[in-house]
């Protein structure tokens, strides 16, 4: 069997980038169970409500869902469960000495395959007051409507 190549995206946590300002971003490992896996390659998982925290020096994805393997008999996994992953020993100390300050949270922006092996992108994120999302909606508006017009202008429509 061809080993896997290349990068597909199994779930995109869109909202995250809405709701936090995202300061630093890490590529980790999951621990999965068989039946994950398989219920993810079909392209099926949810990071909406997803988190991660720092317990004795490991760190935890929580409320990430990945519903069960249809076709998974007894061994099927539950959905909401405690998943670790998999960072290195340095790359911990630095989430931790961030994350201790006080508003820092850690959030999964993507969950996808690389190269045959699923990993999940976590954020050092700061939440954002809702002056904050207004503002940054009318900047993102007003750059649309520069570029339409810039775009207009240079095909001598205006």
């Amino acid at each position: 069997m061809a080993r896997e190549q290349g990068r597909k995206l199994v779930a995109q946590n869109k909202k995250a980038r809405h709701d936090y300002h995202i300061e630093d971003t890490w590529e980790a490992g999951l621990v999965l169970q068989g039946t994950e896996v398989k219920s993810l390659r079909a392209g099926r998982a949810s990071l909406v409500d997803g988190f991660a925290e720092i317990d004795d020096h490991e760190v935890w994805l929580l409320g990430v869902h990945i519903p069960e393997y249809s076709q998974g008999t007894w061994t099927n996994h539950a959905a909401r469960r405690k998943r670790k992953l998999l960072l290195n020993r340095s790359e911990i100390t630095k989430i931790e000495r961030k994350i201790s300050d006080k508003g820092y949270t850690l959030v999964p922006l993507q969950l996808y395959f690389k190269d045959g092996r699923a990993k999940v992108e976590i954020a050092l994120a700061r939440g954002k007051k809702s002056f904050d999302k207004r503002h940054s909606i009318a900047e993102r508006q007003a750059n649309r409507e520069k570029e339409q017009a810039l775009g207009r202008r240079l095909k001598g429509m205006d």
